[in-house]
């Protein structure tokens, strides 16, 4: 075993002077971070060398100040100032600053005219199918507004927020609830303002199985990133329920089996429960950047 290496005077009085090769200056520096006593012996030598009396001016011009501002400041009680409380004004731009994405973007203009059409098919031509045509799509419009609200190709400020305490899941649940705030009561007055087909749905039956598929796209993109996860699902959904059901003569009954109805209602539920469950289990991923 070496023994340890500690700070010369010659070599002190060398830094000092200015005079040490820059490797040993660097060797000195790292080293007085640690070691007391040499730090001890290079400060002596400094306060020995040329630049001592302009050292010790300005110490002396420092404490002074110093103590001028104590003696002028009034009291003051040791403690933790409170928090002033916040204004219902700035608690709703805090709110509104973190929302961010998820309240802009195609998804919001997808949403009012996906609306749009089925108002306008209804009344203006006369379409019987508008009503299924909108409850078979509005469980996956929500998911159009998580794919926007939330990632490196979505935030341009998400490096920064992953880092703060309110970042994470916590800004994830944040967008995804502004994302279905607004979806929730323009889909469902939608829906209730389109003429009743016998056999179709309630205007509320797509929320359970809305929310389930929102969840499980929050559970699956803490694996591979919400945008990924989000399109997949909606994909799915496109392929396997709106395309088969609006394409056949039955989409009434097709609608009313995959939607309404306490079976179908409980295994959405069910579903959106076990999602949630693991998304807890995954919240730590959402602390890391994503690199997808």
């Amino acid at each position: 075993m070496t023994a340890p290496w500690h700070v010369s005077d010659a070599l002190a009085a060398r830094y000092a002077s200015g005079s040490a090769p820059e490797p040993d200056a660097w060797s000195v520096e790292k080293h007085v971070e640690v070691c007391g006593g040499c730090a001890a012996r290079v400060s002596a030598a400094v306060r020995a060398g040329g630049s001592g009396p302009v050292l010790a001016d300005v110490r002396a011009a420092l404490l002074d100040t110093v103590r001028a501002e104590t003696a002028a400041a009034p009291p003051r009680r040791v403690g933790l100032r409170p928090r002033p409380a916040l204004s219902p004004a700035s608690r709703w731009a805090r709110i509104l600053w973190a929302a961010g994405p998820a309240l802009r973007g195609a998804w919001l203009v997808a949403v009012l005219v996906v609306v749009a059409a089925a108002v306008g098919l209804a009344y203006g031509a006369g379409f019987q199918e508008a009503r299924p045509m909108l409850l078979a799509l509005a469980p996956v419009l929500p998911l159009a507004g998580v794919a926007v609200s939330y990632g490196r190709h979505a935030d341009p400020m998400y490096e920064i927020g992953v880092a703060t305490p309110s970042g994470g899941l916590r800004l994830l649940l944040t967008r995804a609830a502004a994302v279905l705030g607004v979806c929730v009561p323009v889909l469902t007055s939608a829906g209730a303002l389109l003429p009743p087909v016998t056999g179709v749905p309630g205007a509320a039956a797509w929320l359970l199985p809305g929310l389930a598929l929102t969840l499980a796209a929050l559970a699956l993109g803490s694996f591979v990133g919400c945008r990924a996860a989000a399109l997949t699902l909606m994909g799915g959904w496109l392929l396997a329920v709106t395309g088969p059901v609006l394409g056949q003569p039955g989409a009434a009954a097709e609608l009313a089996r995959l939607l309404s109805g306490p079976a179908a209602q409980g295994g959405w539920a069910a579903a959106a429960v076990a999602c949630a469950g693991l998304l807890a289990l995954r919240r730590r991923s959402f602390d890391h950047l994503e690199t997808r």
